[in-house]
């Protein structure tokens, strides 16, 4: 769920370029011919499926980034190439299939009237697999994505490298868990109700318990999105009763930014609870997960319950404003309202201590039964 480098959410800039026109788009830029080409749902770039008849690999998505991000090809330019890095590190990252002049992506007019947009346009690979959202999840995969959030952001902040790495520190990016304060411009999109007072709640205190906390978090490279749509998972045993998954595909780095290592287990947690029958059960297997690779500090953990939290309240509002820009896109913006307002209330209403002692309790359960 990308935004821009600023605090607008978003601003007018999604593309909207028909089937015909990215086909068109494919074969001029790539030199691939298009045999079919779907649309995928995308918050605010533009995404479709695309079978070429080439030999080999043949299918890919064909990304069409907004044009404000489109204005940043330094950022592009890193996360394009953190995905490459995670790929050749064994992960299972997309990569980009190049221009036809060697490239990696391209600035691309969004139309012939003069003045159109321009789009940064790449082909990455298609990764196959079912999204997290479309599973009923189990502790197994739970403890899996918590050790794959751990894993991504340790190898990122440890090893990956590029000119161009100091455009992550993105101070204003709306998605940051550290920036829930620049929430106060956008709650107006919730009106006056129940819900608004909890968001304001979790704001105010995020600004007096996180923010002056942040410096003692240990700073890494966020993915910064590893939601149920963006992690993909197949099976990996045939039994229907106790199903066992691994993930097959890690999507959209777009919301890649310099954070602390704990924002990343809490907006795990976050996105795991929205389908979950138990999400309050969810934290602990994530944490467990997490913590096998990178344990957190006390500091870390005691902030963890006002971060998910916060996290639940950027979903929540930004898709709010953003619904009120794009209408027509309400459906899929405010997949996560569905269950989140519930979730959160939930969170409050059952309270720190009673959240984070089932969180906790779960988690220090794996030290003596560790997963098969």
């Amino acid at each position: 769920m990308s935004s821009g480098n600023d605090c607008q959410p978003q601003s007018l800039t999604k593309p909207a370029l028909g089937e015909r026109e990215a086909a068109e788009l494919v074969e001029r830029v790539f030199g691939l011919k298009v045999w079919w080409i779907r649309p995928l749902p995308s918050y605010d770039d533009q995404n479709f499926h695309v079978r070429v008849s080439a030999e080999g690999a043949d299918e890919y998505v064909l990304k069409i980034t907004n044009s404000e991000d489109s204005q940043e090809p330094d950022l592009i330019e890193v996360q394009t190439q953190a995905m490459m890095f995670l790929s050749a590190a064994g992960f299972p990252s997309a990569t980009p299939y190049l221009t036809k002049d060697g490239n990696i992506m391209s600035l691309e007019s969004g139309g012939t009237r003069p003045g159109s947009k321009k789009y940064m346009v790449r082909l990455l690979t298609y990764l196959p697999g079912t999204p997290v959202a479309k599973i009923t999840t189990n502790a197994q995969i739970l403890y899996e994505i918590g050790r794959l959030a751990a894993s991504v952001d340790k190898v990122l902040s440890e090893k990956f490298q590029h000119p161009s790495v100091k455009s992550l520190h993105r101070d204003q990016f709306i998605w940051n868990l550290a920036n829930v304060p620049l929430l106060d411009q956008y709650i107006y999109a919730l009106g006056q109700n129940k819900y608004r007072a909890v968001v304001e709640q979790v704001i105010e205190q995020f600004k007096g318990k996180v923010i002056p906390k942040l410096s003692s978090f240990r700073a890494c490279i966020n993915h910064g999105d590893l939601n149920d749509h963006n992690i993909l998972v197949d099976s990996s045993s045939a039994s229907l009763e106790n199903p066992q998954y691994r993930v097959s595909g890690i999507l959209d780095f777009s919301d890649m930014s310099y954070g602390y290592y704990v924002f990343e287990v809490a907006i795990a947690i976050m996105y795991m609870m929205i389908e979950s029958p138990d999400p309050l059960s969810v934290g602990g297997h994530v944490l467990a997960g997490f913590e096998s690779v990178l344990p957190l500090t006390a500091e870390e953990r005691g902030a963890l319950f006002l971060l998910v939290s916060g996290r639940f309240a950027q979903s929540l509002v930004i898709a709010a404003h953003t619904a009120l820009l794009y209408p027509e896109n309400k459906e899929y913006l405010t997949i996560t309202a569905k269950s989140g307002w519930k979730h959160l209330m939930t969170m409050f209403e059952v309270g720190q201590e009673a959240v984070e002692k089932t969180w906790f309790e779960t988690a220090q359960a794996y030290t003596y039964h560790a997963p098969a």
